[in-house]
């Protein structure tokens, strides 16, 4: 089985943790990431001039911030499906971390 590849071509900030992201098949998604923003990988990114420096990987053409965080393209495609899963692993992960 296959699964399509995808690539994000832009970005734009427009909102405090909101971001709308373009992809090379011409889709767009706004994706709140604030419920998600925990543990130790998403959770540093709660710190909003962290999370404004987010920019576009040229190698693997999605989401990275300068602490190491990103996420799969092919997640934030499809993000309204994937949300829910991400929400309920934050919640975890903010009970690993107290």
């Amino acid at each position: 089985m296959s699964y399509p590849i995808y690539r994000v071509r832009s970005f734009e900030i427009v909102a405090p943790y909101t971001l709308r992201v373009c992809f090379d098949d011409n889709t767009e998604q706004s994706i709140d990431f604030r419920p998600v923003l925990a543990g130790e990988l998403y959770g540093p990114l709660r710190h909003l001039e962290l999370f404004d420096q987010v920019r576009i990987n040229p190698e693997v053409e999605t989401l990275v911030w300068p602490d190491g965080a990103d996420f799969d393209p092919a997640t934030l495609h499809a993000w309204p499906a994937n949300e829910r899963a991400f929400r309920e692993l934050a919640r975890h992960w903010e009970t690993v971390e107290a």
